[in-house]
């Protein structure tokens, strides 16, 4: 049973990675290269997860003081 799960899921992976490589498009991403649009993606990427990890460490951190005020009652 496991190995049929196995099979199935490289199969699966296989065609995924087919299909996701038929869909490039090298004219688009040009396209944005030339008009400078490409940066303006990466720096809204790159904003949205340096907000996700800033979340995450407040959390981790409201956490460890929950569990640290938990144990000393």
């Amino acid at each position: 049973m496991i190995k049929m799960r196995l099979f199935i899921t490289a199969i699966f992976l296989m065609i995924f990675s087919m299909v996701a490589t038929a869909q490039e498009n090298t004219s688009e991403i040009g396209l944005m290269r030339s008009n400078g649009k490409i940066f303006v993606v990466m720096a809204v990427v790159v904003t949205i997860l340096i907000g996700l990890f800033a979340y995450l460490i407040t959390i981790d951190k409201k956490i460890t003081r929950l569990e640290k005020e938990g144990l000393n009652q």
